[in-house]
Formats: structure tokens, C-alpha cells, sequence
């Protein structure tokens, strides 16, 4: 168990790398694979072997090797917290059909999260891409949405998986927009960007309309909280909403069986 955590804790810092990749590019809209990694003061272009995950962070005390620019402690962050979300989801899900998936989708989240935090954009590579990701997974992965094939026609469980997460991205994109529509008339201007729309209609993909619905009701719990704080800090109400949505998402991909029968049941377990 420990040996293969280890690997999926490699691959995850692998993936964290090409995620900080995204997370620098994306907003300036800038491709992802050409030119490659290079420092942005010296413009040299960095060595393989000082781009291994981590390890070369530490090496070089994160420094570019030829012009010493201190690198952001946010490369060595994102490919340890990408390696540790890979192993933690290995653990709860297996080797199963769905981890797969649910590896993308939350890879799209680790991007989404920073690059809403920093430039208070989520971009569409992310939530428009991954909502097509996310309906294509469906339709070949129906356990993705608890179905199965028992006594059941192959194509027609197939089609059923398809239907759920495009209702998934219906019910999480319209549920965003519908509150952002009632936001813009009690506030007299704009409260929920397209990209929290996005997002969420996403997270509907890969979740189903059930639990894209719970993330919209939890989502705002925490927004809350963090948005008091910001406001006492900075006397700014205005604040990223993305990576709140993708808490709820998380809490609900986890916890949200649990939380829906707990409802149901009437508070009780």
C-alpha cells in the first residue's frame, strides 16, 4: 500500500507540475505547451533536470540556476498539495473506473481555486472544458452517476449516465445563474461572474444535478465566513466565489450521499 501510494503521490507531482503550467498561462491566454518552461527574468529555458517536481524546488532553494530570480513558493506548493489530492482520492475510490475521472476533475479544481484567488477569473479551458470532459466521462463511466447494468440494456445505461450529467450541468449552471440574476437586483450590480456559472455546470458533469445542487447550497457557508473576513481586513465585499464552489463540490463528492440521507431521513441517521 505504501509503495503504490508513493507512486500516485509521483504521478500526482507530475500532473502538479503541468498544472502550474495552466495556472501561469491560462490567464494571459497563452498556450500550455509551447515555449517551454523557462525563467521569466533571464528567459533561459529550464533543464529537464531542473524541472523534476519538488525535488528540484528544493535543489536550487527555489532559484532560477542561471540568474538566481527567486521562484513562487506557489510551484512547490501546487505539486505537493496535486500529489497529496492524488493519493488521498486513490485511497477513498481504488482502483476503480471512477477514479480516473475524478482525478481530472479535481486537477481542474486545483486551477480554477488559485487562478480565481489571483486574478479573479476561472478560465474556460477549465470549466467549459471540463464540463465536456466531464459528459464524455459519463457517457463511457455510468458508475460515475451509481449506475449499473443489471437487467439492463448496455446502450440504454450508457445513455442514462449521459442524461444525468447533462441535467447535472443544467441544474449546477442554472442554479449559479439564477442566484447571480437575484444578486444583480439586490445589489444594483453584477454578484456571480459567468465563470462561477461555468464551474459549477461542470462540477454538474461529473457529479450529477444532486450534488452540483448540495455544492451550491454549501458553497455559500464558506463564502461567507471568508468574505466577512475579507471585509473587516479590507473593507471589500467583492470576493472569489470559484474556490468556494469548489469546496462544496469536494464536501460533496465526499460527504454528499450522506448529507442528502441525512436530509431526507429528516436530520436523522
Amino acid at each position: 500500500m505504501i509503495i503504490i501510494d508513493i507512486y500516485v503521490f509521483i504521478f500526482g507531482a507530475i500532473i502538479g507540475s503541468f498544472l502550474n503550467v495552466c495556472i501561469v498561462r491560462m490567464p494571459d491566454e497563452k498556450s500550455v505547451i509551447l515555449p517551454r518552461s523557462h525563467c521569466v527574468k533571464c528567459k533561459k529555458t529550464i533543464p529537464w533536470y531542473d524541472n523534476i517536481p519538488l525535488f528540484s524546488y528544493l535543489f536550487l532553494r527555489g532559484k532560477c540556476r542561471f540568474c538566481k530570480t527567486k521562484f513562487s513558493f506557489m510551484y512547490f506548493f501546487v505539486e505537493l498539495l496535486t500529489g497529496i489530492t492524488f493519493v488521498l482520492l486513490y485511497r477513498y475510490f481504488g482502483f476503480s473506473k471512477i477514479l480516473f475521472p475524478y482525478l481530472v476533475m479535481v486537477s481542474g479544481f486545483i486551477v480554477a481555486t488559485i487562478v480565481d484567488f489571483k486574478h479573479r477569473i476561472i478560465p474556460d479551458e477549465i470549466s467549459v472544458g471540463g464540463m465536456f470532459v466531464g459528459l464524455v466521462f459519463s457517457l463511457f463511466i455510468p458508475e460515475m452517476h451509481g449506475l449499473d447494468y443489471a437487467n439492463k440494456h448496455f446502450l440504454f445505461v450508457h445513455l442514462h449516465s449521459l442524461g444525468l450529467s447533462l441535467l447535472g450541468v443544467l441544474v449546477g449552471g442554472g442554479s449559479v445563474y439564477l442566484m447571480g440574476i437575484i444578486g444583480d437586483f439586490m445589489f444594483k450590480k453584477e454578484s456571480i461572474g459567468g465563470g462561477d456559472v461555468k464551474l459549477l455546470a461542470m462540477v454538474g458533469a461529473f457529479l450529477g444535478w444532486k450534488l452540483a445542487l448540495l455544492s451550491f447550497f454549501v458553497a455559500p457557508f464558506f463564502g461567507a465566513i471568508f468574505g466577512l473576513f475579507e471585509m473587516i481586513r479590507t473593507k471589500d465585499t467583492a470576493i472569489a466565489y470559484g474556490p468556494f464552489l469548489v469546496l462544496g463540490a469536494l464536501i460533496s463528492l465526499f460527504y454528499g450521499d450522506l448529507i442528502i440521507s441525512w436530509i431526507v431521513n429528516g436530520y436523522r441517521f
